[in-house]
């Protein structure tokens, strides 16, 4: 860390906390005048910067973070013991903030070297995979991917990234008209259809609530050479669906093997904006330069989606504003009252977050956390509102109803057609999500180096002064591209991804 930069960082002029760039020790100075921290302050924990008496909001980034529940002096830790939630009570602006995407023009847009599905859109990736309908198929899903990624199977087909098993916990003992089964389906279908797929065989029991062929009906999926379908009860049990499946599977190997990468245009990009293990450094450092990022995709044509409905509650106003019309943030303000509805119903608060682990890292509440959340989404107009899993057809920056589970929202991301992902990170998420591949970028620098083998990029300069937001955002657009183009990234090397196939369960299971 430079010398000339104080140990607190202060984000806005109204603020009334700084944030810690290195743990500084009691009665120690804070490089803010002379103020003088009265506790330790941990890394990425906040001080404070003047005194806040019991019942005065309290200020971060400019916004309300929470109230204060004790009378706090200056210098003072600021955190769980001395500041709580309240409801967020912004007013809400529709479509009033909009700047111009500013695209740039046609000759000077960057491309990527990707597969061309035609109207099924371009792939990053060329993966075969498996799709079981209901868990009871997952098994036998498995042992087929396993036979190809470990015993060889694969070998002569060097243009084949691999064989994934889509594998869950559902599918049966739930009511096909509920909204958990439209969600399920959806998602399903998505991923059936997405363009980093070269080949797609679903699995089902046979006697499941979740059954193929409906799937396939409503969604206009044709079954062919490269999108099969089978049942363990109608093939004749384990061993018999498996030898099958085998079978079908290299009878597509030499078709998806055959592809290859071509030049195509950033449109063809869909990227999905996510946040998990997040820290006090997060909302400071790698998810602005994450903006950067998608906005400089933005510029080039491509698509940028934000997620995680219950991780922008609080700061949801700042995207109204964004809207392009007031339809689109009604639109988001319908999700953010069904999120409220859904919670109490289920005996729950938006505020049942941050975790264990965000706490650990600084952040106190929702309203926190959100706001540094929403700086992964840039400054571009927001185009689009979708529900969880839909397909994302709209392109710039758009929102996409998902919960905050990780595994949970980035399934509904892919299924929407995001072809990439970029995970930013402060406690150290190490998950991939096949078959699209994650950039993972960390938020400071002790952690990056900590965990280097699972990190792709390092905004942690940001923090100590040493780097900026607007440099660290381009790196990580050069790296978007360069991982669109085949690059693996580090969750790819250590082959994550057969596990965070994670659709959204909601409602009754019977």
């Amino acid at each position: 860390m430079s010398d000339s930069n104080p140990p607190v960082i202060v984000l806005n002029p109204v603020d009334d906390v700084g944030v810690a760039r290195r743990s500084i020790q009691k009665n120690t100075g804070t490089g803010i005048g002379d103020l003088i921290a009265t506790d330790h302050i941990g890394r990425g924990h906040k001080v404070a910067l003047k005194a806040i008496k019991a019942g005065q909001e309290v200020h971060k980034f400019g916004q309300v973070i929470g109230v204060a529940t004790a009378d706090i002096a200056p210098g003072q830790h600021i955190h769980l013991h001395n500041l709580q939630m309240i409801d967020s009570e912004h007013e809400h602006q529709f479509a009033t903030g909009n700047k111009d995407e500013e695209l740039l023009p046609e000759a000077e847009r960057r491309t990527f070297m990707g597969y061309d599905r035609g109207p099924g859109g371009v792939g990053t990736r060329n993966y075969i995979g498996i799709i079981s309908s209901v868990n009871c198929s997952a098994t036998v899903s498995r042992y087929i991917a396993e036979h190809f990624n470990r015993s060889g199977g694969l070998e002569g087909f060097g243009n084949v990234d691999g064989v994934v098993a889509l594998t869950h916990g559902g599918g049966c003992a739930i009511n096909n008209k509920s909204e958990g089964y439209r969600i399920l389906t959806r998602t399903i279908q998505g991923y059936a259809r997405h363009p980093n797929f070269g080949g797609i065989l679903m699995i089902g029991l046979g006697c499941e609530t979740n059954q193929i062929a409906p799937i396939l009906e409503h969604y206009k999926l044709a079954e062919g050479a490269l999108l099969r379908t089978m049942t363990i009860q109608q093939t004749g049990g384990t061993r018999k669906t498996i030898e099958k499946a085998q079978e079908i599977i290299r009878e597509m190997l030499p078709i998806v093997n055959s592809v290859e990468r071509t030049e195509q245009p950033l449109s063809a990009l869909k990227l999905a904006l996510e946040c998990g293990g997040s820290d006090g450094y997060s909302g400071i450092s790698a998810n602005p330069a994450l903006g950067v990022a998608s906005d400089l995709l933005v510029r080039h044509g491509g698509t940028s989606v934000l997620a995680e409905t219950p991780e922008i509650y609080g700061a949801e106003h700042l995207l109204t504003r964004r809207a392009v019309t007031p339809a689109v943030a009604e639109k988001l303000m319908s999700r953010i009252d069904w999120w409220r509805d859904y919670t109490a119903r289920n005996g729950d608060e938006l505020n049942n977050n941050p975790s264990y682990g965000n706490k650990q890292g600084g952040l106190t509440t929702i309203l926190e956390k959100s706001l540094g959340a929403v700086a992964k989404g840039g400054t571009m107009p927001l185009k689009a509102v979708y529900e969880y899993a839909e397909m994302v057809t709209e392109k710039g920056f758009v929102f996409m109803d998902t919960p905050g589970y990780d595994p949970a929202a980035v399934t509904g991301q892919v299924a929407g057609g995001c072809n990439v992902i970029c995970f930013t990170t402060g406690r150290g998420s190490v998950s991939g999500f096949k078959p699209a591949p994650c950039i993972k970028i960390a938020t400071n620098t002790d952690m990056y180096e900590h965990m280097d083998e699972d990190m792709d990029i390092n905004c942690g300069g940001i923090v100590t002064g040493d780097d900026t937001i607007e440099a660290a955002g381009k790196r990580i657009f050069e790296d978007i591209i360069a991982v669109a183009s085949g690059k693996k990234t580090v969750s790819e090397v250590y082959d994550y991804g057969d596990n965070e196939f994670v659709p959204w369960q909601v409602g009754a299971i019977t």
